[in-house]
């Protein structure tokens, strides 16, 4: 068993959303394998850890440029006889580097996206200096985690990273089979109760941290675009809810025929298991897209942008994942209506791969053997 080091520059416990439960429950599963300590800034709570945190890192943005954690990080290293250390995201690449030279460790880049091309996509002028960062980063690393297939190839092909370096770590589930019949039919009665409308509706669901700009663009499309051409199809009788903080006050205050805006809720697990078919008309942003992989884990039916989808093989899907073309949301409602008839049941391939004892374990053991 190794001892490795995970530096982890932003809050992200307790998690709340997609990318810090990427981090919280990959450090969650990994640490059955290996012995994790987590370096990361003060803005979190160890007590939602199963493994050690420090809470050593600054909350100011100069964090990302103070050499002195060089010297905390050698300390720390030296005291905890750590073999390996985790970057997760490129930004810290600087101090990684350093380490590996300096300290003997090994090396991990865990990516999340490609970074300079996430922010190219988001027409940041800047994003090709990042990508020359990131592509220098990852080179140095000994061991790079990819998200999805798509970013370990393009690491190969434009970075020049060794494939003998890299395996793909996708964002996961903690589930590792379908929900049983019993819990959906209690979901679906909860939010029928809690909103009053027709039992015969088709329930769509859409949810997402909207502060995230590709998140609520998504959302504008499902209210401008997707309902209008929804509610002019024959015979489809259908409710969107929408889940998710920092919706609008310009959203939240109108009134929708077929629309419900619930925010914040508690626990999403009851809307994935009540719905019918969820919604994920994503056109920019990178990485894969989390809420897809958990709705689908739920069982649920799903209508993708081919964008929205990367990263999650519709092969693992069983007829259950429909892909429309990149801002044709004409197809995109013929394909909602089609989904609402699908009536198989995710594939076992599925948890394979996505489940996150099993992921982890894969990317536990690619260490191991790389000793």
């Amino acid at each position: 068993m190794a001892t490795i080091i995970s530096i982890v520059s932003y809050p992200f416990l307790p998690a709340k959303v997609g990318g810090q439960k990427g981090v919280a429950l990959f450090n969650k599963y990994f640490s059955n394998y290996h012995q994790l300590i987590c370096v990361t800034t003060k803005n979190n709570d160890p007590a939602a850890a199963n493994y050690e945190v420090l809470n050593i890192l600054s909350n100011s943005p100069a964090r990302y440029i103070n050499f002195f954690y060089f010297f905390l990080l050698r300390r720390i290293i030296k005291e905890k006889h750590a073999t390996h250390i985790i970057l997760e995201h490129p930004y810290y690449g600087w101090l990684g580097i350093l380490l590996k030279w300096f300290c003997g460790v090994k090396l991990i880049v865990h990516s999340h996206n490609i970074e300079g091309l996430r922010w190219k996509t988001l027409h940041k002028w800047w994003w090709h200096m990042l990508w020359g960062y990131e592509k220098f980063t990852h080179r140095q690393a000994d061991f790079n985690f990819f998200i999805h297939d798509e970013d370990k190839q393009y690491a190969i092909q434009y970075f020049g990273v060794q494939p003998s370096k890299c395996i793909t770590m996708t964002y996961g589930i903690e589930w590792n089979s379908i929900p049983p019949p019993e819990a959906i039919k209690k979901a679906r009665q909860q939010l029928l109760a809690q909103f009053n409308f027709d039992s015969q509706k088709k329930i769509l669901l859409f949810n997402g941290a909207f502060n995230y700009s590709p998140n609520l663009d998504a959302l504008r499309h499902i209210i401008e675009d997707i309902d209008p051409l929804l509610e002019q199809a024959n015979n489809f009788n259908y409710i969107i809810i929408i889940c998710g903080r920092d919706i609008p006050q310009t959203i939240t205050d109108k009134a929708y025929k077929n629309i419900i805006i619930a925010g914040f809720v508690e626990d999403i697990g009851i809307y994935f298991k009540a719905a019918d078919v969820f919604l994920n008309p994503i056109t920019e942003g990178g990485g894969i897209k989390t809420k897809l992989v958990e709705a689908l884990g739920y069982n649920l039916n799903a209508v993708s942008t081919r964008h929205g989808a990367i990263g999650i093989d519709p092969a693992y899907c069983n007829g259950k994942l429909l892909l429309s073309r990149d801002n044709d949301w004409n197809d995109f409602a013929k394909q909602v209506i089609k989904a609402t008839k699908i009536y198989s049941d995710i594939s076992p391939a599925y948890f394979e791969h996505f489940y996150w004892g099993y992921s982890t374990r894969r990317a536990a053991e690619f260490i191991e053997n790389k000793k």
